[in-house]
């Protein structure tokens, strides 16, 4: 049993992992989250009552609330998956992005180093501190190849900038005050309780609405889609068996055309609700690309 510290545990992915660890694990779980847009504790229904269930609602750029929790609940290892992450709403105000992600991070990083220098023994040891990021700190690809550990940054949105920005510092805490980070780069997820901002829920959404179905430019970019709980169990993989300092990258080896995606909901859908008149995928309608909209992301997961 470890007492694992959350950020954004009320979030999407945050709460898959949660739910998960209740469900699944015997680990004691402390979910921090400011309870923005996007985190719900209504995605944590199912597990609030636990004993081995924690809540506080902070923001990570407050140090000294998070300087109490740490020294309150005594930690383990943190996983740290608060964070803005949609790049429309980065390119229509990126300062939530710099402030959470960058700023946040930075919060994050100090207060886990002054814990964890007075750690001792076995409890210093095997602390950890997991940083969460995506595999759009990448370049876009061509039609082959895929991401690697090793592949060079080049973020194109404020989103993916925040993040890269924010990996680096991870990085820089480890080789500058020996802090055992460990890094994971993943591809795009999918699953329950989805913040509706998404493709695939605002797809369901839009069709069962009756409103028309936006798809950027000619829907021909390509992601590579993971399921949450496949990646959850990932960075619980990482954070038991990974090496201090190392990067390792999570994908689903499941590339698809955004079209495709759209298409197949669609197509699901004509089966399970089927409309009176007509079919789901004549509501498609492609709208002007977003700027700097990568054409195509594929992770190596090996």
């Amino acid at each position: 049993m470890r007492r694992i510290l959350v950020t954004g545990g009320a979030g999407f992915i945050g709460s898959a992992l949660v739910r998960y660890l209740i469900q699944d694990t015997d680990n004691i779980v402390i979910n921090v989250d400011k309870l923005t847009y996007a985190g719900h504790l209504e995605n944590l229904k199912t597990v609030e009552a636990s004993d081995r269930y924690h809540f506080e609602q902070v923001d990570i750029c407050n140090a000294d609330k998070m300087k109490g929790i740490f020294e309150g609940y005594q930690p383990d290892a943190m996983i740290h998956l608060a964070a803005e992450s949609h790049v429309d709403r980065s390119i229509d105000g990126s300062a939530d992005f710099i402030r959470t992600n960058i700023v946040g991070t930075h919060s994050m990083l100090e207060v886990s180093r002054n814990y964890y220098e007075n750690l001792e023994g076995k409890k210093k040891e095997q602390f950890r501190f997991l940083h969460v990021s995506t595999d759009e700190v990448y370049d876009e690809l061509g039609e082959e190849c895929f991401f690697k550990e090793t592949t060079p940054y080049d973020p194109k949105s404020p989103y993916s900038a925040s993040k890269a920005s924010s990996d680096n510092s991870v990085r820089a805490w480890y080789h500058t005050y020996g802090l055992p980070i460990l890094i994971t780069n993943y591809s795009n997820n999918y699953g329950p309780y989805q913040f509706p901002e998404k493709l695939i829920p605002v797809v369901i959404l839009k069709a069962l609405q009756g409103n028309e179905i936006p798809v950027y430019g000619d829907g021909t970019n390509v992601r590579d889609w993971l399921y949450v709980v496949d990646h959850v169990r990932a960075l619980l993989t990482v954070l038991e068996n990974g090496k201090p300092g190392e990067t390792y990258n999570i994908g689903g080896h499941n590339e698809k055309q955004n079209i495709e995606v759209v298409e197949t909901i669609c197509s699901i859908l004509d089966e399970l609700h089927a409309k009176e008149n007509g079919k789901y995928n004549e509501q498609i309608n492609f709208v002007s690309d977003r700027p700097g909209h990568d054409w195509r992301y594929a992770i190596d997961a090996s």
